[in-house]
């Protein structure tokens, strides 16, 4: 994910763009979206609800456990009331960058295994 990447690097960690679904039904990643302007997203999907700010707490809790930080090391630098959001992870940015990675690639070959078994059924 050269240029096209829903994260960036920085010093400090990586910025990572995020589509959020709230009231989504478990806490999980579902992969990586493009939207209608070209702009990669993560795609996040969370049970809390869009109130007080219990999805994005919801987000940073599940990034934070899904990169093995600790939550006061993830913020939400923008979209507060917005479904696309901006999350900063402060970290070493290339063991952030590999995470998010191997998360992204999980995601992708299970949802392959899933629908080669549809395929066979």
């Amino acid at each position: 994910m050269a240029d096209t990447s829903p994260w960036r690097y920085s010093t400090e960690g990586v910025a990572i763009a995020v589509r959020v679904m709230p009231r989504g039904g478990r806490d999980d990643i579902d992969g990586v979206e493009v939207l209608a302007n070209g702009r990669s997203v993560v795609k996040v999907r969370v049970r809390a609800v869009a109130e007080g700010g219990e999805a994005n707490r919801a987000v940073i809790a599940l990034l934070a456990k899904l990169l093995g930080v600790p939550k006061r090391q993830v913020r939400l630098l923008s979209g507060v009331t917005s479904r696309i959001k901006q999350i900063a992870v402060d970290g070493d940015p290339r063991r952030l960058g590999d995470a998010l990675q191997a998360i992204l690639q999980a995601i992708v070959a299970a949802k392959a295994t899933a629908n080669d078994r549809q395929g066979t059924t």
